[in-house]
């Protein structure tokens, strides 16, 4: 039996839904401890981005504004937004504590120009202390994300989230080909070798695709399998000594 971590930040309920599935997986694995935390928005209100989104309809009535905003139609994704927020209140808001618990850790946010978003790039540094006392190191860890379409950058994003990671000295977990022949297609769903992902949309309408919870819910057991080999493993070498 391994603890299992699910942390994660959503903004629009995408990466939330895809929490939950990763969760299910991890607990169908076998008898593990599976928590869902999250990471909180940035303390102070003027920092969030998806605030501006409130004063988007005088601009998208003015002919002089970007076609951009338009397409993206921003003040639908601010009353998503603020649902959500009020969906996922009961989620435990995540701590270091939490990372230290896990014996396996699956990491989901939404792509923000091909990186993790500066929310979770901003936890991570507050858990420094983790990264100088080796609490994370030898741990398995997985990622899972979001992004608007299959060309904005999923694939991107968990590659270079992996760097961090390394440097806590987790060891990476991805999304063989052979147990996840749902993404051998041309249609357009998310996830990869690297982890799981979904299309949302470019205005966020879109929800995940059944086959994307599903390897997303393999990417949470396997993570939990490689956990509990690292377990077994560490007892039988204490035993030996």
């Amino acid at each position: 039996m391994a603890n299992i971590l699910v942390i994660y930040y959503s903004a629009f309920g995408h990466v939330f839904q895809m929490a939950q599935a990763i969760a299910e997986g991890a607990r169908g694995a076998g008898e593990h401890q599976v928590k869902i935390v999250r990471i909180p928005e940035m303390i102070s209100m003027e920092n969030r981005v998806i605030q501006l989104d409130k004063s988007r309809p005088e601009a998208e009535s003015d002919d002089s504004a970007p076609q951009l905003s338009k397409q993206f139609r921003l003040t639908d994704r601010y009353s998503k937004y603020e649902a959500l927020q009020a969906l996922q209140a009961d989620i435990p808001i995540a701590t270091n504590d939490d990372l230290r618990w896990a014996d396996g850790i699956l990491w989901g946010f939404p792509t923000y120009y091909g990186s993790m978003p500066s929310q979770v790039k901003l936890f991570l540094e507050f858990a420094g202390e983790l990264c100088i006392d080796g609490s994370l190191e030898g741990k398995p860890a997985g990622i899972f994300n979001s992004t608007a379409s299959i060309h904005t950058g999923h694939e991107a994003a968990i590659l270079t989230s992996m760097v961090p990671l390394f440097h806590f000295g987790m060891i990476f977990v991805g999304l063989p080909y052979s147990e996840n022949p749902e993404y051998l297609t041309a249609d357009a769903i998310g996830c990869s070798p690297y982890g799981a992902s979904t299309l949302a949309g470019p205005d966020s309408s879109r929800s995940p695709d059944q086959r994307e919870l599903l390897m997303a819910a393999r990417l949470g057991a396997r993570v939990a399998n490689v956990a509990a080999a690292l377990q077994h493993y560490q007892h039988q070498r204490s035993q030996m000594r």
